[in-house]
């Protein structure tokens, strides 16, 4: 059992639980900023998010907040495009152009987008304006919803990152859902997404289960305390702030 690597866990735990913000967009960046190797990082990320997001995933089950429709669109797209992304990695060969080029760079700008969006969302998400589009039912945007899912699934294949913020930034501009709905939705969504593309990971040897326990042992302590201190702590600062530390992992990725 690594120290570091139990409060890294700790740390990213407390932050998702007390603002619900962060996971893969901390994670991941964090990895390879201590010496991961990249492709490592993004694989035993997928695996430990899928183990997170299948708890969550249940208990949204349980409360009926889940809209299977979106998922199963957005899935339909995002699936086979995260694999796509996944092959494309392993077949570029040259493992320093792998590593240091296609992932680092990639994940550097994807960040910065769900940075950006984090940011967006914390401080102007309830001033969005219901759409016109947003209000027709889900079933007459199917060809829609399984492109934006497409592009948005090669992303996360490709880095690992996005798969919470980036289709709840998307769910909130192009769906009309509850609250609850909306969180229930992307929870169970990004299990499907997340779950699968582990699996190609584990197949390929991308996969560091030491790693992930070590990781977990201090990450669920984290989101119980971040959890219960929640309902006493500003949520909004703290997730801008959150928003602002992957702008600066990001940045530092690319540059």
């Amino acid at each position: 059992m690594s120290l570091g690597i139990l409060l890294m866990g700790l740390f990213v735990g407390f932050l998702v639980g007390l603002t619900g913000v962060g996971g893969a967009a901390l994670l991941t960046p964090f990895l390879i900023l201590i010496g991961i190797n990249p492709l490592l990082a993004v694989g035993t990320d997928f695996f430990y998010n899928s183990i997170t997001k299948f708890f969550g995933s249940v208990q949204h089950f349980r409360q009926k907040t889940i809209n299977f429709t979106l998922v199963k669109y957005l899935a339909i797209g995002s699936v086979p495009s995260a694999i796509v992304a996944l092959m494309m990695l392993q077949m570029i060969g040259d493992t320093e152009y792998l590593q240091e080029v296609i992932i680092k760079h990639a994940l550097g700008y994807v960040l910065i987008i769900v940075a950006v969006a984090t940011i967006i969302k914390t401080l102007f998400g309830s001033t969005f304006k219901t759409s016109e589009y947003s209000l027709k039912p889900i079933k007459n945007k199917r060809t829609e919803t399984i492109i934006l899912g497409a592009v948005l699934g090669f992303i996360v294949g490709l880095t690992s990152v996005g798969s919470g913020s980036l289709f709840a930034l998307a769910m909130i501009l192009f769906y009309r859902l509850k609250t609850s709905e909306l969180v229930g939705t992307d929870i169970a969504h990004a299990f499907i997404l997340v779950t699968v593309s582990s699996f190609f990971h584990i197949g390929l040897g991308n996969v560091d289960f030491l790693l992930v326990a070590n990781l977990l042992c201090g990450s669920i302590p984290g989101v119980l305390i971040g959890s219960t201190l929640s309902a006493k702590v500003p949520v909004k600062p703290l997730q801008t702030m959150i928003g602002v530390i992957i702008l600066v992992s990001g940045l530092k990725l690319i540059n």
